[in-house]
């Protein structure tokens, strides 16, 4: 079954967008307010995976990297952690964190690396995401990016 291309969701995705978040228990309450950072994979008008990255000064936080069931072991997350990660060293961002409580493994095999939530910029601390929407036992990583 082909799939579309990575696309910027529109107004018209936000209600796919957190029902996709929903079904895997990662946080939707912002979705409308961040809706503009969410990319995302589309299966004819089926949004079958999605990611977002939220800028914060000089740094970005990348979020809700999720695959539908039926569409994991294709190179969906990988191809949308790619496109994102791209995308933060095109604007210039100095690094790239996350949060997560399943994946530490995946996002080490993508570059990622562990950190104390001590050492993480107060621009990503001050997200929502990171401030509240996500359990403080999440595991926080980051990828430092290296100039243009």
């Amino acid at each position: 079954m082909p799939v579309g291309s990575i696309t910027r969701l529109r107004c018209g995705d936000l209600a796919q967008l957190e029902n996709l978040l929903r079904i895997h228990h990662l946080p939707a309450e912002d979705c409308a307010e961040q809706r503009h950072n969410f990319y995302g994979i589309f299966d004819q008008d089926d949004l079958v995976a999605a990611g977002g990255l939220e800028p914060a000064a000089n740094y970005a936080l990348l979020r809700s990297l999720v695959v539908q069931e039926r569409y994991r072991s294709r190179g969906l997350a990988r191809a949308l952690a790619e496109f994102l990660i791209k995308q933060a060293q095109s604007e210039g961002r100095k690094a790239v964190y996350l949060l997560t409580e399943t994946a530490e493994t995946y996002f080490e095999k993508l570059g990622f690396s562990r950190l104390d939530r001590a050492g993480v910029p107060l621009e990503i601390r001050q997200t929502r995401q990171f401030s509240s929407l996500c359990p403080d036992t999440a595991s926080c990583m980051v990828m430092t990016l290296s100039a243009n």
